[in-house]
């Protein structure tokens, strides 16, 4: 377990055994009065009376005992469903979620929100335009906890006369997005998947492709879209998105559910490479 989970579930403990040994161990409010009481007995009475005390201090102490181990088997408890869950997490199958050609103003700031309420994470490829017109967005990306990569500056296709052309937009790109999220890019998804091996040394930049596509760029059919990902989708999968449709992110968040629902994790592409 993480060490943050760790100590949430210290935490949990206490707070139950707290009040568990609040309600057995309260303090009596008429236990002063007892020395006075006792003062105004004969010898016979007190007798008597410290023979009730005892006897209600053993009563009290096997209850309180009592409570103890009950508190501490809901403690265990609450302690190995936590570590059950973590273990499922730790197995669930993962799948990663992409998305080209944004960032949009209106429709990535919907997918954030909708993602970020689901607990699942993305990788988004950004266009070198599009991250220096809203760099705000850029931020939150990186900020939720998103992969930020390179797409080009004016989603350029690689052909056989343009090389150092591609070359100078994703140069371009990455110093875009080395400003605005202060890490260097390594991850790049080349538009239409034209790539040439020997950037990989030149730029040190590591090239991402896809396994599912939904072709959701020409189709304005959520349903569409959302049963043709769910069908493909097997565990490692890497799905090809597009954030700047109404209908893709709409899909989306519904492919997000679907899927989470059927136990699969959401997590950015690296983990899905290098993992």
């Amino acid at each position: 377990m993480k060490r943050q989970e760790t100590e949430l579930v210290k935490e949990q403990a206490h707070i139950l055994i707290g009040k568990k040994l609040q309600g057995s161990q309260g303090r009596n409010c008429d236990e002063k009065r007892w020395p006075g009481v006792l003062r105004t007995m004969d010898v016979r009475g007190r007798i008597i009376a410290g023979t009730v005390l005892l006897a209600g201090a053993v009563v009290t102490g096997i209850f309180g005992m009592m409570i103890q181990e009950e508190t501490l088997q809901e403690v265990n408890s609450y302690i190995t469903s936590v570590i059950y869950k973590e273990e499922a997490l730790e197995n669930s199958p993962k799948i990663a979620l992409t998305f080209d050609d944004g960032p949009h103003p209106y429709y990535t700031e919907q997918l954030l929100d909708g993602l970020k309420e689901r607990g699942a994470k993305a990788s988004f490829f950004v266009l070198g335009k599009q991250a220096q017109a809203y760099p705000e967005l850029i931020k939150r990306m990186q900020d939720e906890g998103h992969l930020v990569g390179n797409h080009t500056y004016n989603h350029i296709q690689l052909g056989q006369g343009n090389r150092e052309e591609f070359k100078e937009e994703l140069i371009q790109t990455s110093e875009v997005l080395t400003e605005l999220t202060g890490e260097e890019t390594q991850y790049v998804r080349p538009p239409y998947g034209s790539w040439d091996k020997s950037f990989e040394t030149e730029l040190m930049m590591f090239p991402v492709l896809w396994t599912v596509d939904p072709m959701d760029w020409c189709s304005d059919d959520v349903s569409g879209i959302v049963q043709r990902v769910t069908k493909k989708t097997r565990e490692n999968s890497i799905i090809l998105m597009h954030d700047e449709y109404k209908s893709s992110v709409t899909a989306a968040l519904q492919i997000v559910d679907i899927l989470q629902e059927q136990g699969y994790e959401f997590v950015t592409v690296d983990e899905i490479l290098f993992d």
